[in-house]
Parts: structure tokens; C-alpha cells; sequence
């Protein structure tokens, strides 16, 4: 059965199109490509624009995209109109340390974003962007515990700013890095790990609490 499209992306710009319509298959978004001017089917909810084409729309719910931004923010926008939802109940970012650091957002069991990061500081940046950004009224971090020095460190880093309403929980990794597929198994992305590892309950951090092992 075919799925409507919610979303409509309604553009001439090659710039903003592209980089629109790669977000949107990034995370397995249906969407809807129109020419500005052209109907608008009844089951869109949100139609994704420029500034200078807007005038040509004829929708309720028009949001602009400047091609020179990312276009997750845009995105998250659009994914919140179209759920009718101005906050998340609950929101959960899983994060992958290792070489790569690997990031997903998931906002009541849906994909906000996946993304790979090539240093810590990045990684931790993004996260409280989301955090600022998705408001909610549950907040989780589960970190994947893989390697375990990274694991702490990123948590610690994070747990010193972040607000006393966001949990931290640590993940075991086991079944988060490969893909069963046909009988063979395929090893993801830092980010799919991230996935798996967000979708995944973990031990609760008690901030601030690093285990001193000569207390045992």
C-alpha cells in the first residue's frame, strides 16, 4: 500500500531541492515533488519552499528554506506539523562513540536525524542543539558503551551542562553494530548503530557519579 505524502517540496532552485530531498530520503521521509504554482493534493500538510518562490504557494502551512542552512532544521519543523505536535513526549538521542562519532534523533519512536561527526566536540555540540530545538517532556542520551573511555568521557561532558531533567543511560552495544540480512550479517554505520542504540534501554548514569574503584 502506497504511503501520501505529508510533505511537499515545492522548488525550482536545484540547490535547495537537493539538499531538501537528500535529507528526506536520509531518513525514509515520504515526500511530494511539485513545481511552484501547481495544485497542492489535500493530503499534504506541509509544503517546504524559498523565500522567493513562497508567493507562488497556495497552502496553509508553508515553511522557507534558505539553501545555504542545513536542512534538518527545516525538516524537524515540518515532521512536528505534520504529527500536530508542537512538543515530543519523548525524545532520545543515541550516540556511537569510536572513531567516528556517530548521532541519531528520535522523537516519539520516529527519526529525526542520523549523522556521523568526526570529533567529540562536534558530536556533544549537536546534541544540545537538538535538545534546545526538539522540546519535549521526556529527555534521554544513551551512549553506547563499545569503548568504554569514550563512552565516559562523552558523558561526563555532557552531564557537567546539561539540565537536571535530561537522563543519561549507558548502552550495551551487543546486537547495535551488525545487521542480521538474509543470513548474513552486515556491520552499520556508526550513525545505524546510533539507531539501534537510541531504540535500546540502558543503565541510568547517576550524574556526577564516576565510580572510584579504590572505594570498593
Amino acid at each position: 500500500m502506497k504511503v501520501r505524502a505529508k510533505i511537499a517540496v515545492a522548488t525550482v532552485s536545484g540547490k535547495a531541492y537537493y539538499k531538501l530531498v537528500n535529507e528526506l530520503k536520509s531518513r525514509n521521509i515520504p515526500f511530494l515533488s511539485l513545481v511552484p504554482g501547481e495544485p497542492i493534493p489535500q493530503s499534504v500538510g506541509v509544503v517546504l519552499t524559498t523565500e522567493s518562490e513562497k508567493s507562488l504557494i497556495n497552502h496553509r502551512q508553508i515553511l522557507v528554506y534558505n539553501a545555504e542552512e542545513d536542512p534538518s532544521n527545516v525538516i524537524n519543523e515540518a515532521l512536528r506539523i505534520i504529527m500536530s505536535k508542537n512538543f515530543y513526549e519523548e525524545l532520545i538521542i543515541g550516540v556511537d562513540p569510536g572513531k567516528t562519532f556517530g548521532v541519531a534523533i528520535l522523537a516519539d519512536g520516529k527519526i529525526l536525524r542520523r549523522e556521523e561527526f568526526s570529533s567529540m566536540e562536534k558530536a556533544i555540540d549537536i546534541i544540545f542543539v537538538e535538545l534546545k530545538n526538539n522540546p519535549s517532556k521526556i529527555q534521554k542520551i544513551r551512549i553506547g558503551k563499545g569503548v568504554p573511555d569514550l563512552a565516559e568521557e562523552i558523558a561526563h561532558r555532557l552531564e557537567v551542562s546539561l539540565p537536571e531533567n535530561v537522563v543519561i543511560e549507558m548502552v550495551d552495544e551487543t546486537g547495535t553494530s551488525t545487521l542480521k540480512n538474509m543470513g548474513f550479517k552486515r556491520k552499520l554505520s556508526n550513525a545505524d548503530s546510533a539507531i539501534k542504540i537510541a531504540s535500546k534501554k540502558g543503565e541510568k548514569r547517576l550524574k556526577g557519579a564516576l565510580v572510584d574503584e579504590t572505594e570498593r
